[in-house]
């Protein structure tokens, strides 16, 4: 942990340290500039900011306001390659983060271990338990394997089948954001290992979805389907009507 050190200039080639994913969160305030250049370029001036670098591989700049939305950030996969006093982050699709380190008030790491995953409230349940029972609003021919489909880092919501039998892994949501799209995208890379479910497609359902979320899912070949919360209880309440 180094606290309060100011970096030296540098000068000619700096050893360079690659960080991979899956080790521990690292919490970084540090003083810092960061420049985005990818389909357009930013810039951030110098000041006091926290970095997060996740095991997932993402790594976000935050201030200490906007709630928990960072002031940039890259999300996996991408690479993260340390010199002294600058981290250079890059994409797949070689878009670069730099950030500039000038002073390190805190750097620390914490292993996290498994996340038990989010519970879900009374309406968010109950759309997962509505939608199991109707999956053919996903799509005609539609079948449902099996609600909570057990994985290495938490249930799927819904394992389902479409009409020519391809597997989908659904994530239901109250509000679909960005988080939501990531928490698929990573059941999707572990489904997509199983010969026997291979290939396996996404649908991110939600009664509201952010246009972040769902230009992220589109650019991951995430289908969004907008779920009416009210014609699904409908459907429920028809089941027990007589006439």
């Amino acid at each position: 942990m180094i606290h309060g050190t100011r970096l030296p200039v540098l000068t000619g080639r700096a050893p360079l340290r690659f960080v991979s994913y899956g080790g521990p969160v690292r919490l970084v305030i540090a003083r810092c500039t960061v420049d985005y250049d990818g389909r357009l370029t930013a810039h951030l001036p110098s000041a006091l900011r926290l970095l997060l670098v996740k095991a997932d591989g993402s790594v976000s700049v935050h201030a200490d306001d906007r709630a928990y939305k960072p002031l940039n950030w890259m999300s996996p996969p991408c690479w993260l390659t340390e010199s002294p006093g600058v981290w250079t982050v890059r994409n797949k699709a070689d878009e670069t983060l730099t950030i500039t380190l000038e002073e390190i008030q805190h750097d620390s790491s914490h292993e996290l271990g498994v996340d038990p995953g989010l519970v879900k409230d009374g309406v968010e349940a109950h759309l997962q338990e509505l939608l199991a029972a109707h999956v053919a609003t996903l799509g005609e021919g539609w079948t449902l394997v099996r609600r909570e489909y057990p994985t290495a880092i938490g249930p799927v919501d819904l394992l389902c089948r479409d009409a020519g039998g391809a597997s989908v892994a659904v994530e239901i949501k109250r509000r679909g954001e960005i988080d939501g799209v990531e928490q698929l995208t990573r059941y999707l890379e572990l489904l997509n290992r199983d010969p026997l479910l291979a290939p396996v497609g996404g649908v991110f359902a939600a009664q509201q979805i952010k246009p972040q979320a769902r230009t992220l899912a589109t650019d991951r070949g995430i289908r969004c389907v907008t779920l009416d919360y009210d014609a699904l209880r409908g459907a429920e309440v028809d089941e027990f009507r007589l006439f």
